[in-house]
């Protein structure tokens, strides 16, 4: 019989209890057990490109297969790599940055978690804009912080404004997460308005960490920008978290890249050299030529996201009850279903269980987002499936009355 002792001994950590499983990981494995069942799932849940990694991409990753680059590199990245982010951001914005004010990272969630382990202190807070996607509150928790919410409303196209982050702002703020375009709004902070909040926050002495993971997805013709070309009086405070895997269709290869000051950069190092060392430098070698090759690929996927997008918002829209705010960025829709809440559906999660287990439709829950009464729905997913998917969740809508 295990005594008082050996219980604490085993104890599971104190950080973890107050972490949530990730909602967009548990839909995917409910609609996994139901494909294993052999039920013809329309999965709307998934947040990832259906398109494929660009074939020069992957011709690159075999030619560094076949010339055995398959052995440790440094922790932050072989210098070509780091070369290739740089370049870039170059070409695209005019950004000039240092060497040593970049590091590769296994996929921008390392990034944003080595970027938040190396400034939060037991006690500090983020303030993270609501909706928000589901890992930013868990990374500050297994970090010791507080995550403090500030939230947007759909009436406002969920716009996250200075004015708003200034009266959220307390002596205990550390860190303020932007997102933009937004996870799993879509939204899109004007780059004035964002410039503002910016400036607000560095004369409150708060650092901005800005998750730009769909910095390229965006639509109606608006043109992309990046923290990373903030005035130099900013960017001591403003850090920059990018990844490969939505621009390049490349999830799966785990290749993200963080661009800070030099002394945050060396922080990051510290960190990734104990907790995983390099990035996979097969992935890295892809990476390069992702970054330096062809950029066609980019634009197709941008061009039939818009496309899909001008299709889905009119047919959500178009289903009684249904409210569904058109978004400028990313791939998702994040419409209103609370008028379909109610004994039996309570809850967003309530309603996502059901359509998947009635109707065979995966979307995702706007709880683990920070926003119950809203589901994600991801237009990352071929024509047929879009239409398939609003029939099914109109003909689940009917049966809830």
């Amino acid at each position: 019989m295990a005594t008082a002792g050996t219980e604490k001994r085993h104890a599971l950590a104190i950080r973890l209890r107050l972490m949530e499983e990730s909602s967009t990981m548990a839909v995917m494995v409910a609609a996994q057990k139901l494909r294993a069942r052999g039920i013809k799932v329309v999965d709307l849940g998934a947040g990832e490109p259906d398109f494929n990694t660009p074939d020069n991409v992957k011709e690159a990753a075999k030619r560094a297969i076949d010339a055995n680059f398959t052995r440790y590199t440094p922790a932050t990245g072989v210098p070509e790599l780091k070369a290739a982010i740089l370049q870039r951001y170059r070409s695209d914005f005019g950004v000039e940055r240092g060497r040593d004010e970049v590091v590769a990272n296994v996929g921008g969630k390392q990034s944003i978690f080595n970027l938040l382990l190396a400034l939060v202190d037991p006690g500090d807070e983020v303030l993270i804009p609501a909706p928000y996607w589901v890992t930013f509150p868990q990374i500050v928790y297994l970090c010791e912080g507080t995550p403090v919410v500030l939230e947007t409303s759909p009436e406002t196209g969920f716009q996250v404004t200075a004015d708003a982050v200034r009266r959220q702002l307390t002596a205990r703020t550390k860190v303020l997460i932007l997102n933009s375009p937004g996870n799993p709004t879509g939204a899109v902070i004007p780059q004035a308005e964002f410039v503002r909040i910016c400036e607000l926050a560095v004369e409150r002495g708060v650092y901005v960490l800005s998750d730009e993971c769909y910095q390229r997805f965006l639509y109606d013709g608006l043109e992309p920008y990046t923290a990373a070309a903030l005035p130099l009086e900013l960017r001591q405070r403003v850090l920059v978290s990018g990844s490969l895997s939505k621009t390049y269709a490349m999830t799966g290869w785990r290749l993200g890249y963080t661009i800070a000051p030099p002394e945050i950069i060396a922080a990051v190092a510290k960190i990734q050299g104990h907790e995983t060392s390099n990035p996979t430098s097969i992935a890295q070698a892809a990476a390069i030529e992702a970054l330096s090759g062809p950029q066609d690929s980019v634009g197709v996927m941008i061009r039939e996201y818009q496309r899909r997008r001008d299709y889905l918002v009119p047919a959500l829209n178009a289903l009684p009850g249904v409210r569904c705010f058109n978004p400028q960025g990313a791939f998702y829709v994040f419409p209103d279903i609370r008028s379909y809440l109610r004994p039996g559906v309570e809850t967003s999660d309530a309603f996502c269980a059901r359509a998947l287990d009635e109707a065979h439709l995966a979307v995702t829950p706007g709880s683990g987002f920070g926003t119950d009464g809203f589901i994600r729905i991801s237009y990352a997913a071929a024509q047929s499936e879009l239409e398939e998917g609003v029939r099914r969740l109109g003909s689940f809508l009917s049966k809830l009355g």
